[in-house]
């Protein structure tokens, strides 16, 4: 029997925990090709088809919607990210192939796919982050938005919790007495600092709180910013009509902020500026290796590569970084020193949140008993190093960086 339901929502990746009666938690798997995965991609892809009596609009979720993206991008529409638009007063809806869609309802369509075949139970805990992602956010409003998704999705009564504190729920079974405890939970769009007390009688006491829209995928676009990028023309110049000579449009660019992105410039004027341009390029063979890239649909092949990269220098001092489409290739040896070199800006805010939430909860660096960090950019070393140099190492620890949200959530539910 399923006592509780814990459901982590991410921007980039989702996660579903179940609490059984015996207490133990296990997360449900999802098919992916022939192997299985406890994460779901948090993507939508919207289609429409012609049939003899109406338009029929069709929709996959997770890697199935990937999937159906990938075989036709210029006919779909597809949605990424969708939990970053939640605290975001000027998202009031998107129109996809003449219909409206608010942002509760995109969301709970994915909701549902996520939950196909999860067994109910009589508590639903929800994640939520500290600070919703972008600038001039409306936190109640964010909340607000995600209940309504979830009712949406027909679970009007769910319970919210901070992703942080469920994180650390998880993480307090190994506790035996009372300890102030900094949680550290980076997602794919933002990460979030909770400083909690934990006590084995009386439970978890929020002390303070910070988030930022600063994670994972901001490492990602760095290496692209660097290493491939320059290698399709970025930083080379060009000769106007009128003789002038200007630097490539930086707009052409602007794709691999997301790997999505990249096929919506296939458009016949987009590819013919691309082109115009290239006539008079410093280099007009990079300018043709990024129309070839676009035309065919790379874009998530190429973040599929960086992001092996990028992971890959969590545990080895450098790596390979190699992509080959056609005529183009990067072979580019990285190394860890260079790309925590590219990430300095980002690490400077990351620690500067961390300081905010200390400050937030008035709890100095030294009165921090435990630190446990989760998620996949936890494991990149000059991110641990930041808390390494604030708290020591020997009060660090983590696991289960992908699924420990999802499973705090779910024991979370036990307590009503």
């Amino acid at each position: 029997m399923i006592k509780s339901v814990g459901i982590d929502f991410g921007t980039t990746n989702s996660v579903v925990a179940l609490l059984h009666d015996d207490g133990t938690v296990t997360t449900v798997r999802h098919t992916i090709g022939e192997s299985t995965a406890d994460v779901f991609r948090s993507v939508l892809c919207f289609w429409d088809e012609q049939t003899p009596a109406r338009r029929v609009l069709h929709h996959a979720a997770g890697p199935q919607g990937i999937a159906a993206y990938l075989e036709d991008p210029l006919d779909s529409r597809l949605i990424m990210s969708m939990k970053t638009y939640l605290a975001q007063k000027n998202f009031t809806e998107t129109r996809i192939f003449g219909r409206p869609f608010t942002l509760e309802r995109l969301i709970g369509c994915f909701l549902r796919a996520l939950l196909t075949g999860v067994e109910t139970a009589p508590r639903i805990v929800v994640g939520r982050p500290v600070h919703f992602a972008g600038e001039f956010v409306d936190d109640a409003l964010g909340a607000a938005r995600l209940r309504g998704a979830y009712a949406e999705a027909g679970l009007p009564e769910v319970r919210l919790a901070l992703e942080p504190e469920a994180a650390g729920t998880r993480f307090a079974h190994d506790l035996s007495e009372p300890t102030i405890v900094l949680i550290g939970d980076f997602g794919g769009g933002t990460s979030d600092f909770s400083v909690l007390r934990f006590d084995p009688r009386t439970g978890v006491t929020a002390l303070g709180h910070a988030g930022i829209g600063v994670a994972g995928d901001a490492f990602d676009y760095r290496i692209i910013d660097r290493v491939i990028a320059p290698q399709l023309g970025k930083g080379d110049s060009y000769t106007t009509f009128m003789g002038r000579r200007l630097p490539v449009p930086s707009e052409y660019y602007s794709g691999f902020a997301r790997w999505h992105l990249l096929s919506l410039m296939r458009t016949p004027r987009t590819l013919r500026s691309i082109a115009e341009v290239a006539r008079t390029a410093d280099h007009p063979e990079r300018l043709h290796h990024l129309i070839s890239l676009i035309e065919d649909g790379l874009g998530y092949a190429l973040y599929q590569a960086v992001s092996s990269a990028k992971a890959a220098l969590s545990s080895d001092e450098s790596t390979l970084l190699r992509f080959v489409h056609r005529h183009f290739g990067v072979e580019r040896s990285i190394s860890r020193t260079e790309f925590e070199s590219w990430i300095a800006p980002d690490l400077a805010r990351l620690g500067a949140t961390v300081d905010g939430a200390l400050q937030a909860a008035n709890v100095a660096p030294a009165a921090i008993g435990r630190v446990f960090l989760t998620g996949g950019t936890a494991l990149v070393p000059a991110v641990r190093r930041l808390f390494v140099e604030r708290f020591g190492a020997a009060k660090l620890s983590g696991g289960g960086e992908f699924v420990s949200v999802a499973d705090g959530l779910a024991r979370l539910g036990q307590h009503g």
